[in-house]
Parts: structure tokens; C-alpha cells; sequence
């Protein structure tokens, strides 16, 4: 494991995140730039391979956060993945903006049991539930998040309706989607948390068992999941 090097970014939503796994240790940037990723993240790519003392070429996998979010931030995402992976000819980790979020709330609550939602405008949120479970394997444990409800896009009310039909307690709830929409913050569905937005640097736990694995695809695989719409969405350079 320490011998595996990863750089993760997201522009998906507005936060806009770099991070780094190199021997064992991460590090990461963060910051809020709403309509500004095209502006930040090469820049912010290029501060944390410098602080690393290493260039693009000596990472082993790209990962990126696939989406859902916004429209314009996942394809941003998607694109700058795919230009960087193609530059340095580097296999593509995509992984789950929303997963992530999941992957946070252990790491900082413990939690097990989480209701992601990011607020999708036009009063819809992009939703899943999703439960942990502990993995062992040859390069040690991780947690393997299964979606207990699907990721989809939908209204507050269905939110609720889907979640009180699971009948699980003890859950946590991170994103913006919760804050957004009053039915949400008072229907009482779990417990709250600071957590708003995913991050880079969860998304590297995430990806080291699928690189261990062999779960990535190349450049051309990249695909941005967008959740609503999808019908709409130009591919791709190589996807058509």
C-alpha cells in the first residue's frame, strides 16, 4: 500500500478539491469556488504535486469524482480527469461524489448507516443511503458502501417517503440537501452533521482497494453521471 500513489480531484459541486495518497500519507486542498473550477484545480493539481516533490507521471491512477452534481462542475471534472489521465497516459479511478460523502462521515462520525443529498436546485436533491460494510482482504480492511436506496435525483417528499419504508435507525445525514429544504430538515430522518459537500480526499479511500482490485478503466471509459438528464449530455472527446 505505501508503495501506491493516487491524486484525486472533484469539481462536481461547489467545493473544488485536490488530494494525494504517496506512501502511506495523504494531503489535500480544498476550497469554494463556485463557477471558478476551470480557474483553480490545474493550479491546485500542480501546488499538491509540488508538495509532494513529484510530477504527474509518477502517479499511479487518476481518480475523479464522477458525479451526481452539477452539470457543469461533473463534466468540468470529467474533462480535466480525462486530459490529465491522456497526458500522462494514467489508468482513471471514477468514484461516487455521493459515496464519498459516505466515506466522510465514517471517517469523522464513525457513522455506518448515512443519507447523502446535495441539493439539485429546481426542489430536488441528489439522493442514496448507503450502509458500510467492513472488507478484509490481502492488503488489509476498507469499507465496501452498499446502496441501501439507489443513487437518484428526486423531490424532498420522495426522500422521505423512501427512507421511513427502510425502517433504519441510528442514521447520519451529510450534504446540503438536508439544510435546503425545510420538509427535509424536519422530517428528523438522522442525525446531522457538518458535513456538506464531498471532498478529494475521502474519494482516495474509495479508490485504493478498486486500484488493488484492478477497477479502473482508461481515458476513454470516462463517463460523468449526471443523474438528471442524462439524455441531453454531449459525450466526451473519444466517446462518441
Amino acid at each position: 500500500m505505501k508503495n501506491v500513489t493516487l491524486l484525486a480531484l472533484d469539481t462536481a459541486t461547489e467545493a473544488c478539491s485536490v488530494a494525494l495518497l504517496r506512501g502511506g500519507e495523504k494531503i489535500h486542498l480544498a476550497q469554494f469556488a463556485q463557477r471558478e473550477h476551470t480557474k483553480h484545480i490545474l493550479p491546485m493539481v500542480d501546488e499538491i504535486l509540488a508538495q509532494a516533490g513529484i510530477t504527474l507521471h509518477q502517479v499511479d491512477a487518476l481518480v475523479f469524482g464522477r458525479g451526481p452534481g452539477s452539470f457543469t462542475g461533473v463534466r468540468i471534472g470529467a474533462g480535466i480527469a480525462q486530459g490529465l489521465a491522456f497526458g500522462a497516459d494514467l489508468p482513471v479511478i471514477p468514484v461516487s461524489n455521493l459515496a464519498a460523502m459516505a466515506q466522510a462521515a465514517y471517517a469523522q462520525y464513525q457513522a455506518e448507516n448515512v443519507l447523502t443529498a446535495i441539493d439539485a436546485r429546481m426542489n430536488e436533491v441528489y439522493f442514496a443511503q448507503w450502509q458500510a460494510q467492513k472488507v478484509r482482504s490481502d492488503f488489509g480492511e476498507f469499507l465496501d458502501w452498499q446502496p441501501v436506496i439507489a443513487e437518484q435525483v428526486c423531490s424532498p417528499s420522495k426522500v422521505i417517503e423512501q427512507v421511513v419504508q427502510q425502517h433504519r435507525e441510528n442514521a447520519v445525514l451529510v450534504g446540503t440537501g438536508w439544510a435546503a429544504y425545510p420538509e427535509l430538515n424536519d422530517a428528523n430522518l438522522g442525525k446531522a452533521t457538518e458535513i456538506t459537500l464531498p471532498s478529494a480526499l475521502y474519494m482516495l479511500d474509495l479508490a485504493l482497494p478498486k486500484w488493488f482490485a484492478g477497477e479502473i478503466i482508461s481515458p476513454l471509459e470516462i463517463e460523468p453521471i449526471y443523474l438528471r438528464n442524462e439524455v441531453t449530455w454531449q459525450k466526451l472527446p473519444g466517446r462518441e
